[in-house]
């Protein structure tokens, strides 16, 4: 008997085992290493410094003001997705990462949507303005990869979403195309991460892997987790099959919450940051610094006539001086 119930349990944990995946290696932004694999052309070791030719290789997703995207470093029309995938580096809505930042403006629709197994971003832009070229029709970018480093190689998520705590996610898909994206974190925790974030049907694009709320505007919502990518009952669809079903219906949100606009307030010029905003909201990391090489937004009005700027204490001066003017004008009118 007492065999029988040591290999019962031994069977249990087992299966346990089988279920929860387990990781070789966990980061967090503070310990993570320069490079987490080999052939990796970007960093992970992004500091704070606000750079639009940041060789970032981490992204973050933590909320619907708070999030990155995976894009080509350099613009052209050969930086497609699909040709520059092992390369691509992290553009953010926050500073404060290293990374590169969305500008603002390029994101019309971004829609947060949070379930027990996973959340995701969803939505439309112009993401020309993130070096993919407007042709391009799109991809898919995920941990794996080909040989298993990632696409982009190297490529390190993190994410505050579940539960409050910074923690690597191991589970995520992201698809990019010139007018929309997806991306999709699984929870780390959850048995079904590896179903959840599936990475196999990386020709199907956002609509079959991610049905949900593409149109313009800003949200937050709840829902349930629906059914996995391509599973359909107890049948599992495998991409190259004769027939491609229908993706599953978008689970119903509820709980949403609008926001009228993202952004983070810099004026950004093509790999230039020429504005600064007077308080810069960063990303759960240290304070973001001075973009390097870049120059503080003046007022636009004078800088487009090309005179002096006029300074608080001139203004005071010039109009005491035009009292004066005008009372030695009136004194002599009167003599």
């Amino acid at each position: 008997m007492l065999c029988v119930a040591l290999l019962t349990t031994l069977s249990l944990l087992s299966a346990a085992n089988a279920a929860t995946p387990t990781y070789s290696a966990t980061y967090l932004p503070s310990s993570i290493p320069e490079h987490t694999e080999e052939g990796q052309t970007g960093t992970n070791q992004c500091g704070t410094v606000l750079n639009q030719t940041s060789a970032c290789q981490t992204a973050y997703m933590n909320a619907l003001d708070d999030w990155c995207l995976w894009a080509p470093p350099e613009p052209g029309p050969l930086s497609t997705i699909g040709e520059t995938e092992r390369i691509e580096v992290a553009w953010c809505i926050k500073s404060g990462t290293g990374s590169r930042l969305i500008p603002d403006g390029a994101i019309t629709g971004a829609h947060w949507l949070i379930t027990p197994d996973y959340i995701q971003v969803t939505g439309v832009g112009n993401m020309t303005l993130l070096n993919i070229p407007i042709d391009d029709e799109g991809g898919e970018l995920d941990p794996h990869g080909a040989d298993g480093n990632g696409n982009p190689v190297g490529g390190v998520v993190f994410s505050t979403a579940f539960g409050g705590q910074v923690e690597e996610i191991f589970e995520w898909t992201n698809f990019m195309g010139t007018g929309e994206f997806c991306f999709r974190i699984c929870d780390p925790k959850g048995p079904r991460a590896p179903d959840f974030c599936q990475h196999i049907y990386d020709t199907l694009g956002c609509d079959f892997n991610m049905p949900a709320n593409y149109n313009t505007g800003f949200d937050t919502c709840h829902a349930d987790s629906g059914e996995p990518m391509g599973v359909y009952g107890t049948s599992t669809f495998h991409q190259g099959d004769p027939i491609t079903p229908d993706p599953h219906p978008a689970p119903s949100p509820t709980n949403c919450q609008t926001t009228s606009t993202i952004g983070n307030g810099f004026l950004i010029q093509g790999s230039s940051i020429v504005g600064t905003p007077s308080a810069t909201p960063t990303s759960g990391g240290p304070s973001a610094t001075k973009p390097s090489g870049s120059v503080t937004a003046t007022n636009s009005s004078n800088s487009a006539s090309g005179g002096p700027l006029v300074q608080g204490w001139e203004r005071v001066l010039m109009s005491v001086g035009l009292m004066i003017v005008l009372s030695l004008v009136g004194a002599a009118i009167v003599i």
